[in-house]
């Protein structure tokens, strides 16, 4: 059986090649050694060969400096050497960040699909934009939109009324429920179910459990990341809310109702209750458990493994469960590490005291 793609436009790009001087235009840097030395492939410092090029992001990793054979290597502008070396250098600002462009750079999807599989199964009131790619086996129900360059891949479902901004990405496997909104440039991986209901029962007159329907939606903003197989909720009423910017990891469960703040990052395993608000530029650590009908601020960070069981205010550090802020946490931990050796003394202290 062949493959009946419709429209569908690949375009190969032959094997990157940059001289020192190309990629320091590219980084706003400054070459010091051979400016026309060539590479075509990235590595880490440690395990660098010729014809690569490496950062140094991190003081634990100078000493690769003099011992690997990376054509290239991009550091910060004012590193002092410890002694010469035959790599050329790229001087730059922020290495860290320099070498996420040439990631990016080299990382770039190799083909340009458009077109619609002849497999799927598209809703004839569907609004497609232009170069939409969507895959085999994929559906998109009613009243969906679909924005310029949105790329589905095979076996997503896109349920009624939903709408896809442009550029934006869902990898296969992807489950959005009706009436979710997704903005623009947005990156949904693999296994992730948006806007299933919500976790809510209540007590019925004969002891049972009764559903609470949910009639809410999910709304995600422009520029979000969500790794594969999480679940995001959609509200009971209202939206469950991923605002601009914010980054989630893999096996993230984010219930009804809750608000996640702009350019907040979330790590893996990482369960928030429902109607819990978190402010923007935080940092959630892995497998943080962050519990219902909670406000949390601006620019706080919690630590990995954290239960967060109150409110907290803005540029606070925590950790801990029940959470606390992070130096009572240190300070509470010293005593807890001597706990044996304060209960022997104080034993031998009520023993002297009785004798």
């Amino acid at each position: 059986m062949t493959n009946k793609l419709k429209l569908i436009n690949f375009h190969t790009f032959a094997s990157m090649k940059f001289k020192a001087i190309q990629i320091a235009d590219i980084l706003n840097g400054k070459v010091e050694g051979d400016d026309q030395i060539s590479i075509d492939s990235l590595s880490k410092i440690e395990e660098g060969k010729k014809g690569s090029i490496s950062f140094l992001g991190n003081p634990k990793y100078n000493r690769f400096l003099y011992t690997t054979k990376s054509s290239i290597i991009i550091v910060k502008d004012d590193y002092v050497l410890d002694k010469p070396i035959d790599n050329t250098l790229i001087r730059v600002n922020d290495p860290n960040e320099s070498f996420s462009k040439l990631l990016n750079l080299f990382g770039e999807d190799s083909s340009d699909r458009t077109g619609v599989n002849d497999f799927c199964s598209i809703d004839s009131s569907v609004s497609i934009g232009n170069k939409v790619f969507i895959g085999s086996f994929s559906v998109c129900e009613k009243n969906s939109k679909l924005g310029d360059n949105v790329k589905i891949y095979p076996q997503v479902f896109v349920g009624e009324n939903v709408l896809i901004g442009e550029n934006t990405i869902i990898h296969s496997g992807v489950k959005i429920y009706k009436n979710s909104v997704i903005g623009k440039n947005c990156i949904i991986h693999s296994g992730t179910v948006i806007g299933s209901d919500g976790f809510g029962f209540n007590i019925d007159q004969d002891g049972k459990q009764k559903k609470v329907i949910h009639n809410g939606n999910v709304l995600i903003e422009d520029n979000v990341e969500i790794g594969s197989n999480t679940s995001i909720d959609k509200a009971t009423l209202g939206s469950t809310k991923i605002c601009s910017g914010v980054k989630i990891d893999n096996l993230v469960q984010i219930a009804h109702n809750v608000i996640i703040g702009s350019n907040t990052v979330i790590a893996a395993q990482v369960g928030i209750a429902g109607s819990t608000s978190i402010g923007s530029n935080c940092m959630i650590g892995g497998q943080v458990g962050i519990s219902g009908h909670l406000k949390i601020g601006d620019r706080v960070m919690i630590q990995a493994k954290s239960g967060v069981l109150r409110n907290f205010e803005s540029d606070t550090s925590i950790m801990g469960y029940p959470a606390i802020k992070y130096r009572d946490y240190n300070k509470s931990y010293v005593h807890f590490k001597n706990l044996p050796k304060i209960v022997k003394n104080l034993d031998n202290f009520i023993k002297n005291s009785n004798g």
